[in-house]
């Protein structure tokens, strides 16, 4: 029902779609006939493999106009996201905060990036299948003097991921993209060509790159620029599968399937992106002191299989020395690494610490086999997230 500004130029290119919350989304690209799904190895993880490989090494774009989008602006907006978001979120203009909203147990009703625009205007940016929710429990806490207007479809959004986007986007605009003038996390509009943009550095692929919001009147000749110049970098179109298995090499998780209203950010590997030391009170706060002050009896690590044919989903068993504790949330073909690759909760003593997870033999249960799977307490691409901030 849903398709961006530059959909027939995708599907010229070899798009394969998929849908969520409405939208065509490009999968992957590539024949037509590799759109059959298997029980083992897929036939379009070449495809994906050789995208992923672009964002990795040169530069890879990223079709992201799906984002749900909203603005919240007046002079009680900034009250209004000190009470809804666990990060500090009412940083200073032109700082981009990835955070998350939280129920009063503590559990995750949504995780995004709040950008500010402006003393009293604040930029949302959550998933498309998340972003009726989000903009309800917005609404539902929205009091005093402030708007929340959804934006979602007056922006295409593409991604310009890869070591060498910092090089092709300077073909294309003025303004200083260097660590100094432009660092991770920040926001800047800045011109592509004739069209005016809010590019903002970050990325949930692990790699040095912009997302670029686009008014969408000047979406599709802002694509072709980049089309053309990119020809010179490498670049490559990347589609959602490509983007799924670079993340999860990151360690970066997925709303819905990875973390939801269930868990919390301290039992998901979100302890960085909460401030307790806020002097304001966030919902759910209490209830993570709390949880800190007695630990968690549960965490969400990562797993890779030395079996390369194996296909990881989500909800497989895991296994440790013999006993299930917890199952998969996500699963994907890592092509970085060269092997299957999931996220799971396991659960454990109270407290749960590295020690005890570290110290098992791990299985994962797939298509009711057990097979050896070796557990990652850090990404095993890119731990200290060196590449993003280049």
């Amino acid at each position: 029902m849903r398709r961006s500004v530059v959909h027939d130029r995708l599907a010229v290119a070899g798009a394969r779609f998929g849908v969520g919350a409405g939208w065509e989304r490009p999968l992957w690209y590539g024949p037509e006939a590799d759109a059959r799904y298997t029980y083992a190895a897929q036939p379009w993880w070449p495809h994906a493999a050789k995208e992923a490989k672009a964002a990795r090494e040169a530069v890879a774009l990223f079709e992201q106009s799906p984002f749900a989008k909203f603005q919240l602006e007046g002079p009680d907006a900034e009250k209004l996201v000190r009470r809804l978001f666990a990060n500090d979120a009412a940083r200073e203009v032109g700082r981009a905060v990835y955070t998350q909203m939280l129920n009063p147990r503590g559990g995750i009703e949504s995780d995004l990036t709040v950008i500010r625009l402006a003393p009293e205007r604040f930029f949302i940016v959550t998933s498309s299948a998340s972003g009726v929710r989000d903009g309800m429990w917005i609404r539902k806490h929205l009091k005093g003097r402030a708007v929340l207007t959804e934006l979602t479809s007056a922006y295409a959004v593409f991604g310009v991921m890869g070591p060498r986007s910092r090089a092709l986007l300077a073909e294309l605009t003025d303004a200083d993209l260097s660590n100094t003038a432009f660092p991770w996390g920040t926001a800047r509009r800045v011109f592509v060509g004739h069209g005016e943009a809010l590019a903002v550095r970050m990325s949930y692929v692990g790699e040095l790159g912009w997302e670029l919001y686009i008014p969408t009147e000047f979406a599709a000749s802002i694509f072709d620029m980049l089309l053309e110049a990119g020809v010179r970098h490498g670049l490559t179109l990347a589609g959602t599968q490509a983007m799924d298995a670079l993340r999860l090499e990151k360690g970066f998780k997925h709303w819905g399937h990875d973390i939801g209203p269930e868990e919390t950010p301290f039992e998901s590997g979100l302890g960085f992106a909460v401030r307790l030391d806020r002097n304001d009170s966030f919902i759910g706060k209490a209830a993570l002191q709390r949880q800190k002050a007695r630990g968690v009896n549960r965490r969400l690590c990562l797993f890779t299989l030395d079996q390369g044919d194996a296909l990881l989903l989500h909800e497989e068993p895991i296994w440790r020395d013999g006993k299930r504790v917890g199952r998969t949330t996500t699963g994907n073909f890592g092509f970085t690494l060269g092997k299957p690759i999931a996220m799971g909760m396991v659960h454990g003593p109270r407290p749960l610490g590295d020690d005890w997870l570290a110290g098992g033999r791990y299985e994962l249960e797939v298509a009711g086999e057990r097979l050896p799977a070796q557990i990652h307490l850090a990404p095993p691409w890119d731990p200290k997230g060196t590449r993003m901030r280049a």
